[in-house]
């Protein structure tokens, strides 16, 4: 249990309706390094060009998520994190980050107006609002600004075509810090390794008991079709998990070519072929929507 927030517990991280019937909440979880955030950054922008108004949240500590989305280099690097904003962070919780142990907080702030406060403009219209995490050594705790995001995002009212895509940090902290509270959707994004299949079956085990309906698993680097069977015999070796679909996302040398941005990949990639496939899937019950990824 941390001391900061006296949380991360159950009942901290127990499911909370947010009260919508329209929109979409999906965070994207998974082991380091197996691409999530050109995942999110494709997805955010995808969904944008197809006519929904998205936010896209980056609660990864490595605060990838700006230049992977296409943001200029000197403008993702004036992006003042919630982390960072100092007064925000405690105008809203109580705490300020990085605060130690015995501190009070508030683990309901009132976060209306976050996204007009701390929001950036990214390409396509998506607007992108960045966690950030500890910068140097003995930083503290993170848990007021995840209080914040947490609850900012959980009590989102969405319309129809609104839809917040949230990149993740490696692992499965942020379930235990209720990160993903509130979001209906997840996309677990593995490699056909047995290491990255266990982070996602274990990933979609906890957001299956926050009360994320809609688990999607999403195959990323894959080679052949064997490498999907690979997949699908560790996961049945781990338990077994039901995923509502399973998308192979090939190996694709363009994006390590226009790394670190994925502008290019939408000139014509078998990646994004692969993601306009994974979209469909992820939203088709619940949004409709109204242009082309053209």
């Amino acid at each position: 249990m941390c001391e900061t927030c006296g949380g991360h517990g159950p009942s901290v991280g127990r499911h909370e309706e947010p009260g919508h019937a329209e929109g979409t909440r999906i965070v994207v979880v998974g082991k380091g390094g197996v691409g999530k955030s050109t995942l999110t950054a494709l997805l955010a922008r995808m969904l944008a060009r197809q006519g929904f108004s998205v936010m896209a949240v980056d609660a990864d500590e490595q605060r990838n998520l700006a230049a992977t989305i296409g943001m200029d280099l000197q403008a993702a690097a004036a992006i003042v994190p919630v982390a960072d904003d100092a007064d925000y962070v405690e105008e809203k919780t109580g705490a300020r980050p990085g605060e130690g142990a015995g501190g009070m907080l508030r683990l309901n702030p009132d976060t209306s107006d976050l996204v007009n406060r701390l929001s950036v403009p990214a390409p396509d219209g998506v607007r992108l609002v960045v966690m950030g995490g500890v910068r140097r050594a003995g930083g503290g705790c993170l848990c007021p600004e995840t209080a914040l995001i947490s609850a900012a995002v959980a009590q989102m009212h969405l319309h129809h075509e609104d839809v917040v895509v949230m990149d993740t940090h490696a692992g499965v902290e942020h379930f235990g810090r209720s990160l993903a509270r509130g979001f209906d959707t997840a996309i677990v994004v593995v490699e056909p390794t047995f290491n990255a299949v266990q982070v996602g079956v274990e990933s979609a085990r906890m957001a299956a008991e926050l009360g994320i309906s809609s688990l999607h698993l999403a195959v990323n680097r894959s080679r052949s079709d064997g490498d999907i069977v690979r997949v699908l015999s560790h996961i049945e070796r781990l338990g077994g998990f039901s995923f509502a679909s399973v998308t192979a996302l090939p190996f694709d040398e363009s994006v390590l070519q226009c790394e670190p941005a994925v502008d290019q990949l939408f000139e014509g990639s078998p990646l994004v072929d692969a993601m306009v496939r994974l979209s469909t899937e992820v939203v088709a019950t619940r949004l409709h929507p109204v242009g082309s990824v053209a």
